[in-house]
């Protein structure tokens, strides 16, 4: 079992405000700005939800590590509940001005360029949630994901899906480190065609019908050529992305 410091030991000037949403406001007022921050009625000293002003973005969540003094936050889009930024920072005065940014509506390039440790992830804003720009989004992700993680033969065929226009219209996702797609967004997505694995056993590429290589149907040296038996293998007739479920009432 690993016990963890005091967070009051770890975060004195959060204790003394008595919630981290008191001492996020109370930063954002000695820099000279607004924020309104919402308390974790759980764990007041660990946690606190930003709203935004826009409708489509879920409320900036901000969290206090256990093992060391350091804040993280995740900003999501409000219909798949997808991280649109992220970061991690020992400096609660960037916290704030993340989250005021967030607050306000700020564009995601925005709100980096006020707290340099903010990480986009990729993903844009879809505020009427079009399938096929959600399907994009999560593309874009995949490609800023794969192009920062140590994995070249994973991030080659991340880019060579994507330049293949027969997969590139289905919505991507990874389980396992498999390539996986889909014919509906999330929430409820509705696997479509095979998954391809990068680095299978160390080397090459393998399409399968399982994530976990069950049900093996060609094997690549090659991204390209993985991603050929991959188109090979997807059923006939499928259609356009649609939505994995229902969207609300006003984003109809």
């Amino acid at each position: 079992m690993v016990n963890h410091p005091d967070p009051a030991a770890l975060y004195p000037d959060v204790a003394r405000r008595g919630s981290l949403a008191v001492a996020l406001q109370a930063m954002a007022e000695e820099g000279g700005f607004a924020l309104s921050a919402t308390a974790s009625t759980s764990s007041p000293l660990d946690h606190a939800g930003v709203e935004s002003r826009l409708p489509h973005r879920n409320a900036l969540w901000v969290s206090s590590w256990q093992s060391k003094r350091l804040w993280s936050i995740r900003g999501a889009e409000a219909f798949q509940g997808m991280a649109l930024v992220e970061g991690d920072t020992d400096d609660l005065a960037q916290v704030a001005r993340a989250a005021q940014a967030w607050q306000e509506g700020a564009a995601l390039s925005d709100i980096r360029k006020a707290a340099p440790f903010v990480h986009l992830t990729g993903r844009s804003e879809v505020p009427h949630c079009d399938p096929a720009h959600l399907t994009e989004s999560e593309w874009q992700h995949l490609r800023t994901e794969a192009g920062e993680q140590n994995s070249p033969a994973h991030h080659a065929l991340v880019e060579a899906a994507y330049a293949e226009p027969a997969l590139r219209g289905l919505y991507p996702f990874t389980s396992h480190w498999a390539l996986r797609f889909s014919t509906t967004t999330r929430p409820q997505l509705t696997i479509a065609g095979p998954c391809v694995i990068a680095g299978y056993d160390k080397q090459g590429y393998m399409v399968s019908e399982g994530f976990a290589g069950e049900g093996v149907l060609a094997r690549a040296a090659t991204a390209q050529e993985a991603v050929a038996a991959a188109v090979r293998h997807l059923p006939r007739g499928l259609g356009p992305v649609t939505f994995g479920a229902f969207p609300d009432e006003d984003q109809r």
